[in-house]
C-alpha cells in the first residue's frame, strides 16, 4: 500500500549534502518525491511509497549524512498523490 509523508528537518541541515544523500536513498528505496531547502533553513522531504521505505527514510531524516546535527525531525502522515514520477531535488 502506497502512502506519503512529509519531514521538516531542522538543524545544520543545509550545506552539508542532506539534500543529495536524500535523493540517493530515496531513489535505492524506490520511492518518488522531492527534498528541498526553505528559507527557514530547515530541510522539507515529501516522499511516497511502501511503508517500510517511508520509514527508513524517517530514521535516515533523524540523523542526516556525516556533516549534518539534526536537531528535530516534524513527521506528517498525508494522503498520497500518485503525482511523483521519480524522486528529486528541488530548487
Amino acid at each position: 500500500m502506497v502512502k506519503r509523508v512529509r519531514l521538516l528537518v531542522s538543524g545544520r541541515v543545509q550545506g552539508v549534502f542532506f539534500r543529495a544523500h536524500t535523493r540517493d536513498l530515496a531513489q535505492r528505496l524506490g520511492l518518488s518525491g522531492f527534498v528541498r531547502n526553505l528559507p527557514d533553513g530547515r530541510v522539507e522531504i515529501v516522499a511516497e511509497g511502501e511503508e517500510a521505505a517511508l520509514e527508513e527514510l524517517i530514521s535516515f531524516a533523524h540523523r542526516g549524512p556525516p556533516l549534518a546535527q539534526v536537531t528535530g525531525v516534524e513527521v506528517h502522515w498525508e494522503p498520497p498523490s500518485g503525482g511523483f514520477s521519480d524522486f528529486s531535488i528541488r530548487y
